[in-house]
């Protein structure tokens, strides 16, 4: 196996992993296994646990704003945003659910939290969705909220649509997750 293949494959299987069972469902030797490495080759890519698990999180995220920004309606009213933001949300979660379980195990755990309180309370750069929010709320075309809430009206339904999808509770095509969309945004509009 290639230098590229060994560390490809550490990610893949912690990937797998962890949206199967969780992070403490996923310890390092459950990963090399499925790697199909030697333990003590993840260190040789991987500081730690934390620093793998940090590291795919920041580059699925990464790859999740590149592909939010093709076609963003920059300028837009908040309405247009957020429908393109929700939309691009549920299209990304139906065709990457590997990458999209282990984001939503990831929120849900205490690296989650601590990236969503630099996020909203810290010095963590800004994003478009937390840009449309708290601009929303300034010109009033949202609910006065706190973010957190505007996030877990909008957001969370869409997220757990998504499960839904997966588990085959729901057939979702293009009409719905646009009703479901408009829906969510109905949520907090004034």
């Amino acid at each position: 196996m290639e230098k590229g293949d060994k560390r490809c494959a550490i990610i893949r299987a912690t990937l797998e992993l962890v949206a199967e069972h969780g992070f403490h469902g996923a310890p390092m030797a459950a990963v090399a296994e499925r790697a199909g490495v030697a333990a003590g080759t993840i260190y040789r890519y991987f500081e730690s646990k934390d620093v793998l698990i940090q590291e795919i999180y920041h580059f699925l995220e990464d790859r999740f704003f590149q592909g939010l920004m093709i076609g963003y309606p920059e300028g837009q009213p908040a309405r247009e945003r957020f429908l393109h933001i929700g939309k691009f949300l549920v299209h990304y979660c139906m065709e990457n659910p590997l990458q999209a379980r282990f984001l939503e195990q990831f929120h849900n755990s205490p690296y989650g939290i601590a990236h969503r309180r630099d996020k909203f309370y810290g010095t963590q750069d800004k994003d478009v969705i937390y840009e449309l929010f708290a601009d929303a709320v300034a010109t009033g075309t949202v609910k006065q909220l706190p973010l957190t809430v505007l996030f877990s009206l909008t957001f969370s339904p869409l997220r757990d649509i998504c499960r839904d999808h997966y588990l085959n509770f729901t057939m979702l095509d293009d009409d719905l997750i646009a009703r479901c969309v408009e829906a969510c945004w109905d949520a907090v509009r004034k």
